[in-house]
């Protein structure tokens, strides 16, 4: 889908973007401002899916957005220089002739992450003029785009899985001339041929870290990624550094929002349980917890670990967290020091122990990972201590090799 509009015929709003990035506090590095200022968002992004169909609906009803057209311009601009994440392609389809308008089914297999997340990412990162950067699963190309413009021509590279978003993407990139290049692959194998790399960037959620990707980091470097666990309610990002001299250090903290699971990984849901929950919540019983808060990412990063197989339904009115395959679950409140529990799993008599563990173990906030064991395992932990929080992380899937 060429696009006919002029350069700067979006500056304008280019820079309300990063005004508004700016003026939240999430934007402080003037290296990424100024990339935000020039990437030009509709050359990488030249059309959107929009969900039309609710949560839980099969097959998913869309709507195709194409930025060419004159009807869905004004809409298709707006949604790309957003905050919210661009819905690009579908069942790893060919996006070269995408149909505008209403279609039913499928799946969305990429996106272009929302800009705050981008934006935090790479400024985790630091990225300066000069430094090799990698980019694992890069989609479309709008964070190798803008570090590409920070990092200079011919120093950022992005391995790709999807054939067709590789061609795609570096076309688009090439229109752009930042001297970024895509080379389709599996990106747990990250890219050797161009290693070693001062930022390495993961674009895919992943349970453990692939040992190529560490493999390939410059001393100095540092690697961010998210560690994706079987719940989308409580994913962690893990930041890997290697020092001068060689050592490496891992630090792995929650957040509210992660980066998609790599293929093959299935999140757990709670939308099959909703209308169950809503009939019938449970036996209410006395509760020695309140709710923890959103912002306990320390404590619910370990709940994902912990306390496995859990899922949090964050559209119902008091706190829900759902065990799927036990058929259990726990609605907290509201308030009133109860909660209803239903199923053969106890779960929020899990989550007040594993709340108790976490108060004694001086309620972390960061895990440390090792990545230094010999059998290949790679452990967590929150201190040295008899009171300590530690798991292990689950290995990698084996995948099918990408089409080539």
């Amino acid at each position: 889908m060429p696009l006919d509009l002029q350069p700067d015929a979006t500056s304008s709003r280019r820079a309300a973007m990063v005004d508004r990035l700016t003026s939240t506090g999430t934007l402080t590095d003037p290296l990424l401002r100024d990339a935000l200022l020039h990437v030009r968002r509709e050359t990488l992004l030249p059309h959107a899916y929009l969900r039309v169909s609710g949560p839980g609906t099969d097959p998913i009803d869309w709507r195709l957005l194409d930025g060419t057209h004159p009807d869905d311009r004004e809409e298709w601009l707006d949604l790309i220089h957003s905050d919210e994440s661009v819905l690009f392609q579908r069942d790893g389809e060919p996006l070269d002739a995408l149909t505008r308008g209403p279609l039913t089914g499928g799946h969305m297999t990429s996106m272009s992450t929302y800009t705050p997340a981008t934006v935090e990412a790479l400024q985790a990162l630091g990225l300066e003029p000069a430094h090799s950067y990698l980019e694992l699963g890069p989609g479309p190309g709008v964070s190798l785009a803008l570090a590409a413009t920070i990092t200079g021509p011919g120093r950022a590279t992005g391995v790709e899985r999807d054939e067709h978003m590789a061609a795609f993407a570096q076309r688009n990139l090439d229109h752009l001339d930042v001297g970024a290049t895509v080379i389709e692959g599996d990106a747990l194998e990250g890219h050797e041929n161009r290693a070693p790399y001062d930022r390495i960037h993961s674009g895919i959620g992943v349970p453990c870290v692939p040992p190529a990707w560490v493999e390939q980091l410059a001393p100095g470097g540092r690697l961010l990624t998210t560690l994706a666990t079987r719940t989308p309610s409580w994913p962690g990002q893990l930041l890997v550094t290697r020092t001068d001299t060689g050592r490496i250090e891992a630090v792995l903290r929650g957040r509210p929002r992660g980066y998609r699971p790599m293929l093959g990984y299935r999140w757990l849901t709670a939308l099959d349980h909703r209308a169950r929950i809503k009939a019938s919540p449970g036996t209410a019983r006395p509760t020695r917890l309140t709710p923890p808060p959103d912002d306990a990412y320390g404590f619910w990063l370990a709940a994902a670990y912990l306390a496995p197989g859990l899922v949090r339904d964050f559209q119902a009115e008091t706190m829900t967290i759902v065990a799927p395959e036990d058929d259990s679950w726990a609605v907290a409140g509201p308030g009133d020091g109860t909660v209803h529990v239903h199923g053969p799993r106890d779960v929020w008599t899990e989550l007040e122990d594993l709340y108790a563990r976490w108060v004694r173990a001086d309620r972390p906030d960061t895990y440390r990972l090792d990545l230094s064991d010999d059998t290949g395992i790679q452990h967590v932990t929150s201190d040295t201590g008899p009171k300590a929080l530690s798991w292990s992380l689950p290995p990698l899937a084996v995948l099918p090799p990408p089409r080539l």
